[in-house]
């Protein structure tokens, strides 16, 4: 491949992304799947620009190394002992219980034992990718689910270094060596040379480069420490993946590990987009043409399998029924380490690529069948289960009534909460989240776990006799679901909330309740008077500024509420603006003048 060619296939990857990355994002298929699109597209079963997708693929394939090597300086090991229980018991059992079962149903089918192995092991995997940016957008982290989940999605992250250190074992290359014991002993020289210079020689090392204060030679030895350990473990017949997460395992604790992620993520990302591109050239549809039923009822199986692994997983850790669904549906789907460990296993000759080819459509079906699994247990499953209070986590209230429910204990209703608490006034605190809950209890609050959403938790809180219902809960879907579900069974309750912006805001407005706050507005005209007498104005002048700004937001609020046009909003907003300055200009002159009087008449 000539110059001119390398940057023509440079312009169509890169182009590719730019265009089908964003749209699946929109579409809320992730970017994975925008990866895979814009490889089917540009390869020989789309529009065919790019001829051999091979020797990309190849280079491609160091992207998964820095993504490893990245998780590695995830995983303290600190972090993952105090998360032991989750990892490496949920986790390890929802990766074996899968793998056992595909492994026996591929042997029945004839499937030689080990390359029944390599597939159950690339099977069990699950999407990272889509998984964790589903949680996020759900706003389900916090969640027992989203826990779950990830404690899960961490395991499998671990469990591929095995899973690809076990590769060229099952593969030709170590079946052929003549001195195995020889060649053991390598793999433990280089792995123990590792461990040692990792944990000794790369500090002082960074530390030198450090003091040179030139980051680009930083970020050339964080490559080059990458890309050494990488080939150095190849040379071996190992997997270059293992070297690296094992140097990231033993830097997860230095000092620069943050700066290490910092210079590496946007190599890692790009490394690894192309590597889904390449994935997507390779996928052969032509398998889908010849032989769709074959290919339906493998997907089909293949969900059908991991769905009730993990719903019985699910029940076994007591999810909330209401929550089976999501955990089981984002846990469903072949991941993207599958592609990585099929690709390996061709590699090193332990599996044909006939079977990587038929698998590589199977696992990509499965991730674009995710968004549509989600939906239908969004629209038909959860509802079913959501208004059961019998299977949701609920603390008992031994307490008396109280006046005042605080709904949500995050950093907003914590300072309330420490308000009322100073002043004596006694509240009833709820929250969701586990961590807030237990962080909230080792500084001495009492706060119980329940969704306030729920009616059943709000009487369970007193609700029926309370005087306020203070909501502080950082989802606006929540908030607004907890203020109809309060107004519509208790009437009686006042309510004041927090608004995180001007749209909740206005929800407020419709719903006729005027006590709500916007989160930063205050916080933020605070800092604005500083930032005013910093630049030479006086105190009260200052003062009176950011309360004709408090004042003018009001109206302008009350202005954009009475319409639901955007474009009449933006014009709205814009002659605020000119309102505003007139108004602060008008201010300022006024001050002006009643200063000149004062002076003349002294």
């Amino acid at each position: 491949m000539n110059d001119h060619d390398l940057l023509a296939n440079t312009l169509i990857y890169l182009g590719a992304a730019v265009i089908a990355v964003p749209f699946a994002k929109r579409m809320g298929l992730g970017s994975v799947l925008g990866y895979l699109i814009a490889g089917i597209t540009i390869g020989p079963w789309g529009l065919a620009l790019i001829a051999n997708s091979r020797d990309i693929l190849h280079f491609a394939e160091f992207g998964v190394v820095l993504l490893l090597f990245l998780i590695g300086l995830e995983l303290n090991p600190k972090r993952l002992w105090e998360m032991r229980r989750p990892i490496f018991g949920t986790g390890s059992i929802q990766v074996v219980a899968t793998s056992l079962i595909i492994f026996v149903i591929c042997t029945l089918l004839g499937l030689p034992w080990h390359n029944a192995l390599i597939v159950a092991m690339g099977l069990s995997l699950s999407s990272t990718a889509i998984a964790l940016q589903s949680l996020k957008e759900k706003n389900q982290l916090s969640t027992p689910s989203g826990h779950s989940v990830f404690s899960i999605l961490l395991f499998q992250d671990i469990a591929v270094i095995p899973m690809l250190a076990l590769i060229p074992i099952l593969g030709s290359s170590m079946e052929q060596s003549s001195e195995p014991l020889l060649e053991a002993l390598k793999v433990a020289g280089v792995i123990g040379f590792i461990i040692i210079g990792g944990h000794f020689l790369t500090r002082p090392i960074f530390r030198f480069i450090a003091a040179t204060h030139l980051r680009e030679i930083f970020t050339a030895f964080s490559l080059l420490l990458v890309i050494g350990i990488g080939l150095l473990m190849e040379a071996v017949g190992m997997s270059m993946a293992l070297g690296t997460f094992l140097a990231g395992v033993l830097l997860a604790e230095s000092e620069y590990r943050h700066e290490l992620e910092i210079e590496i993520e946007p190599f890692k990302g790009l490394l690894l987009g192309l590597f889904f591109i390449a994935i997507g050239m390779t996928i052969d549809f032509g398998l889908l043409l010849d032989q769709p039923w074959l290919i339906v009822a493998l997907v089909f199986g293949l969900l059908l399998i991991k769905l009730i692994v993990l719903a019985i997983i699910g029940r076994s850790e007591k999810l909330p029924a209401s929550q089976l669904g999501l955990f089981a549906c984002l846990l469903s789907q072949g991941g993207e380490f599958a592609f990585v460990l099929f690709t390996a296993a061709v590699t090193a000759g332990a599996l044909e690529q006939q079977w990587a080819s038929l698998l590589f459509v199977v696992v990509a079906l499965s991730m674009m069948a995710t968004p549509l699994l989600l939906l239908l247990n969004e629209k038909f499953i959860e509802p079913r289960f959501i208004h059961f209070a019998s299977d949701q986590p609920v603390d008992t209230i031994d307490v008396p009534h109280q006046p005042v429910i605080i709904a949500g204990f995050g950093r907003f209703g914590r300072t309330i909460g420490r308000l009322l608490h100073a002043n004596k006034i006694p509240t009833t605190i709820l929250d969701h989240n586990p961590d807030q809950i237990e962080d909230a209890r080792r500084f001495g609050y009492r706060v119980y776990y329940g969704d306030a959403s729920r009616l059943d938790m709000l009487r369970s809180a007193g609700a029926e006799t309370a005087n306020l219902l203070i909501i502080t809960v950082d989802d606006p879907d929540q908030v607004l679901a907890i203020t109809d579900l309060a107004q519509q069974h208790f009437p009686h309750l006042t309510i004041l909330a927090r608004a995180r912006g001007m749209a909740i805001a206005m929800e407020f407005l419709k719903r006729d309740i005027p006590l709500f706050r916007r989160e930063i507005q205050e916080s933020a005209l605070l800092l604005g008077e500083d930032a005013l007498k910093q630049l030479g104005y006086g105190a009260f002048q200052a003062k009176q500024m950011a309360h004709t700004f408090r004042n003018h937001e009001s109206m302008l609020l009350q202005k954009m509420y009475q319409t639901d046009v955007l474009e009449k909003r933006i014009h709205i907003s814009q002659m605020a603006r000119k309102e505003l300055a007139q108004l602060l200009e008008a201010d300022e002159q006024e001050q002006q003048n009643l200063r000149d009087h004062s002076w003349r008449e002294r």
